[in-house]
C-alpha cells in the first residue's frame, strides 16, 4: 500500500522537531528524525536552524518520497508519534481586582473599545501606562474582572516583577511563563524561543481571550506576544514611560481630588470617618492622586496611634542616593518627592526603630523575593523576630505578603527605603547588611545543591559550607525558592568584589537546571559569572565548571553557537587545569550539542575523544571511581551517534554494552532508568535495522522499567512501537 505523506504535515513536523517539548523524551524525537532524514536523503544533513530552512527540508524530503513507498511508510508512522497539536489551554486565573478601585472607568472604556472595535486586520494591543504606583495593574485587573464576557476562552496575566535583573526576563522567558498560566505541561513546552511563540499562536488561534503582561520593562518582552488571530487583546503594562509598541496608548491619570477621597474613605471604612476627615486635606496633598499612596495613607489612617507630622522626604533621603535608584528615576521620571516615596516615609514613622531598621537594611540589595531568613540576616537579628517584623511592615504597607511566608518590596518602596538606610546608617553598616545576605543565601544554597545531587562531582562543597547527610530534605525546592535571588546575589557580589562568592552562587544552580529545567531562570546569572569568571582570572576549575554550565543552559534552549563556544573554553580551563574528568565531561558536552543538531559524524568523534581522555584516568587518580559509569554513559552517547550515521550493527553492539552495565552486568549497581534510557535507543536502532520484533521485546522491557511518573517517555515509547509493529506486519 503507498503511504500518501502530504508536504503540509511534514513541514509542520520539521517546524516542531527542534523546537518542540524539551527534555529527553523530545530529544529522542529529534534524533529519530535525523537518522530518517538521512536515511531519506542519503547523506547526514544538519538540523536547520530557521523556518524557511526547515519547509526547504520537507520539500526535498517530501520530492524523495514520492519514489520511495516504503520510506513513505516510515515517514507516515514517524509524523504519528510527532510533537503533540496544541491542546486546549486552561481559562487561566487573573488576580483579583482591587476592591477599593476607583474611578478610572475613562481608561477602563478605552480598553474596552479596543476589545470591541472593527477587526479589519489590526492587532489589538493596548500599551497601558503611568507612574509608580498610578493604579496601572488594577486597571488591568478591572478589566479582566468586568470582561469575563468578552474573553471566555481565557484571561492569563503574568506579573514581571520578581525576575532578578533590572530589565526583567528574557522574550523567551516571558513565553514561559505565559505557557505555564496557559497550564501547558512542562515536558510539551518548547526550550527554544520560536518554539514557545509558535506554540502561543497555535493556543491563541480561534480564541476569544484576554492576555495581560505587567511590569514590562523593554519591547522585546513583548514584541512577538502581539496577537494575530481577531479576538485576542494584550494588554502591555509599564510601570513609568510607554514603551514604543504600535499600540493604542492609553494613560492612566492620577485621581481627581473627589475620587482621592472616595478611595481614602473606602479603604478607612465607615468607622474612621473622623479620622479621615481630620487627615484627609494633608493625605491629598502629599498623594497627588496617586492610587498606591492614597491606599497606603488610609490603612495607616486606620491605626490607632496619632499621625506624626510627615517630615520633608527630601530632607531625610537628601544624603545619598545610590547610582541604581538615580538610573531608575531618570528612567521613569521619579524623583526623591514622589507620593509613593512620601507614604513609604509616612509608614516608616509607624513602626518601631528595630523594624524601619530591618526594612531599610533589608531593602538594599534590590532582592526579587525576601524571605525571614534574608530579613534576618539583613538586620543581624534572630529569623522569628525577623519573621514579626516583616508582618508589621505588611500591616503598614511597605511590604507585599506573597505565598509560602515570602514577601516583596514595590520598586518606589525599595528605593527609599535603601536610600534612606545609606542616609541613616551610613556606608559601610549597608555594606555590612548586604555581605550578610549573600553569607546567608550561601550556606542555604550550597547544601541544598549537594542535597539535590549528593553523587555528583560538580557539586562538591568548599569544607566551610559542608552539612551532614540530610540535612537539607528537598535541595530543589530549596533552590527553586531562591532562584531569583541566586542570580540577583551574583550580580550585588561581584559589585561588592566578592568574587568567589559570586561563582558559588552560580554553581549551586546546576542541579536546577539539569534536574528541573530551570534553564531560563539561571541563564542570566550563569552569564554573569562566567563572563566575572574570565575578568577576574578565576581558578581554571571554578572557570571550567561555570562554563559548562553555561553551555549547557545554552543548549537545553537551542542557542547551539553560544553553548558551543562556552563548552570549548570549558575544554581549555579543564586542560590547563590538568584535570582529565573535567576536560572528557566538557568534550563529551559538545558531542550531545553536535549529537542534537544532526551532525552525526562530529558527535561520534566528539564521544571517541571524550572516551580516550577518561581512559587516561588511571587507578587511584580524581574520576577513578566514577570511570565505569562515564564510559558506560559514553557508549550510550556513541550507539546514538553511530544510529545517526547509519551504522546500525555498530550502533547495536555499543547500545547493548550500555544496556548490560546499567542492568548491574559488569558489577555496578543497577540503574533501571538509564538501562531503560538505552534500551529504548537500542530499540530504535533495532527497528532501522529491520529487526522490529527485537525491538519490541526492548520496549516491553524497558516499559517495566520506568516509574510511573515517566509519563512521556511511556508515550513515546508507545508511538514506537506502533512503528515496529507495522514493521512487522509488513
Amino acid at each position: 500500500m503507498l503511504e500518501v505523506v502530504a508536504l503540509s504535515a511534514l513541514t509542520t513536523f520539521l517546524l516542531g522537531v527542534g523546537n518542540g517539548a524539551a527534555g529527553e523524551i523530545g530529544k529522542n524525537l529529534t534524533l529519530s528524525a535525523g537518522a530518517l532524514v538521512r536515511r531519506t536523503l542519503g547523506r547526514e544533513t544538519p538540523l536547520p536552524a530557521g523556518a524557511e530552512d526547515r519547509r526547504a527540508l520537507a520539500g526535498r524530503v517530501h520530492a524523495r518520497l514520492g519514489r520511495d513507498p516504503q520510506r513513505a511508510g516510515e515517514w507516515a508512522l514517524m509524523l504519528e508519534g510527532g510533537p503533540d497539536e496544541a491542546g486546549e489551554p486552561s481559562r487561566g486565573a487573573m488576580p483579583p481586582a482591587p476592591w477599593a478601585f476607583t474611578n478610572q472607568e475613562k481608561v477602563l472604556k478605552q480598553l474596552l473599545r479596543e476589545a470591541d472595535r472593527a477587526w479589519e486586520g489590526r492587532p489589538r494591543v493596548v500599551l497601558l501606562s503611568g507612574p509608580p504606583g498610578s493604579g496601572s495593574t488594577s486597571v488591568a485587573l478591572r478589566l479582566g474582572a468586568e470582561g469575563r464576557d468578552r474573553f471566555p476562552d481565557g484571561q492569563y496575566y503574568v506579573d514581571l516583577r520578581d525576575a532578578s535583573g533590572e530589565t526583567g526576563p528574557e522574550p523567551a522567558g516571558v513565553l514561559l511563563r505565559l505557557l505555564r498560566e496557559m497550564d501547558v505541561d512542562p515536558e510539551r513546552t518548547p526550550a527554544t524561543e520560536s518554539g514557545r511563540l509558535r506554540l502561543y499562536r497555535q493556543l491563541t488561534a480561534g480564541r476569544k481571550a484576554l492576555v495581560v503582561i505587567d511590569h514590562t520593562t523593554s519591547l522585546a518582552q513583548v514584541r512577538g506576544l502581539v496577537p494575530s488571530t481577531p479576538d485576542v487583546l494584550l494588554v502591555v503594562v509599564v510601570s513609568g514611560p510607554p514603551l514604543l509598541l504600535e499600540a493604542e496608548r492609553v494613560a492612566v491619570p492620577p485621581l481627581t481630588d473627589r475620587h482621592a477621597k472616595q478611595l481614602v474613605r473606602k479603604v478607612a471604612g465607615p468607622e474612621h470617618a473622623a479620622r479621615v476627615k481630620a487627615q484627609l486635606p494633608g493625605v491629598l496633598e502629599r498623594c497627588r492622586g496617586n492610587a498606591l499612596a492614597l491606599h497606603t495613607e488610609a490603612r495607616l489612617i486606620t491605626r490607632d496611634e496619632p499621625a506624626p507630622a510627615p517630615a520633608p522626604v527630601a530632607q531625610s533621603v537628601a544624603q545619598s542616593v545610590s547610582q541604581t535608584a538615580s538610573r531608575t528615576a531618570s528612567r521613569t521620571g521619579t524623583g526623591r518627592d514622589h507620593p509613593v516615596r512620601a507614604a513609604a516615609h509616612l509608614a516608616s514613622q509607624r513602626l518601631g526603630p528595630e523594624a524601619v531598621r530591618l526594612c531599610r537594611l533589608t531593602a538594599l540589595g534590590a532582592w526579587p523575593s525576601i524571605s525571614a531568613a534574608i530579613a534576618a540576616a539583613a538586620a543581624d537579628v534572630h529569623e522569628v523576630t525577623a519573621a514579626r517584623l516583616l508582618d508589621e511592615a505588611v500591616d503598614v504597607g511597605l511590604l507585599e505578603a506573597l505565598p509560602d511566608l515570602r514577601y516583596r518590596i514595590r520598586p518606589e518602596i525599595r528605593r527609599q527605603l535603601a536610600e534612606a538606610a545609606t542616609a541613616e546608617y551610613g556606608i559601610g553598616t549597608c555594606t555590612d547588611a548586604v555581605d550578610r545576605v549573600l553569607e546567608a543565601l550561601l550556606k542555604r544554597v550550597l547544601p541544598a545543591s549537594r542535597a539535590a545531587l549528593p553523587e555528583s562531582w560538580r557539586t562538591e562543597l568548599p569544607p566551610e559550607h559542608r552539612v551532614g547527610p540530610g540535612a537539607v530534605p528537598d535541595g530543589i525546592a530549596v533552590l527553586a525558592a531562591e532562584v531569583g535571588n541566586i542570580g540577583r546575589a551574583v550580580v550585588v557580589a561581584e559589585e561588592q568584589q566578592r568574587t568567589a562568592t559570586a561563582l558559588w552562587l552560580a554553581r549551586s544552580l546546576w542541579p536546577l537546571q539539569l534536574k528541573a529545567g530551570y534553564w531560563d531562570e539561571v541563564l542570566p546569572a550563569l552569564r554573569d559569572a562566567a563572563r566575572c569568571a574570565e575578568e577576574s582570572r578565576a581558578d581554571e576549575r571554578m572557570a571550567a565548571a561555570l562554563h559548562f554550565q553555561l553551555a549547557h543552559c545554552l543548549g537545553e534552549t537551542g542557542r547551539w553557537e553560544q553553548a558551543g563556544r562556552a563548552a570549548r573554553a570549558a575544554v581549555t580551563y579543564e586542560r590547563a587545569a590538568g584535570h582529565l574528568r573535567g576536560e572528557a565531561s566538557a568534550v563529551e558536552l559538545l558531542g550531545l550539542l553536535s549529537l542534537n543538531r544532526w551532525s552525526f559524524e562530529e558527535a561520534y568523534e566528539r564521544f571517541a575523544e571524550a572516551e580516550t581522555v577518561y581512559r587516561r584516568i588511571g587507578p587511584g587518580e580524581e574520576g577513578a571511581a566514577d570511570l565505569p559509569r562515564a564510559l558506560a554513559l559514553i557508549e550510550r552517547h556513541q550507539g546514538r551517534a553511530l544510529r545517526g550515521m547509519g551504522r546500525l550493527d555498530e550502533s547495536r553492539r555499543c547500545l547493548n554494552r550500555a544496556v548490560d552495565f546499567f542492568a548491574g552486568r559488569t558489577g555496578a549497581p543497577a540503574e533501571p532508568y538509564n538501562r531503560a534510557r538505552a534500551l529504548t535507543d537500542l530499540a530504535e536502532t533495532l527497528h532501522d535495522g529491520g529487526d522490529d520484533a527485537a525491538a519490541l521485546a526492548g520496549i516491553a522491557e524497558a516499559e517495566v522499567l520506568l516509574p510511573s511518573s515517566a509519563a512521556p517517555h511511556r508515550a513515546y515509547l508507545a508511538g514506537l512501537r506502533r512503528r515496529c509493529e507495522a514493521g512487522t506486519a509488513r
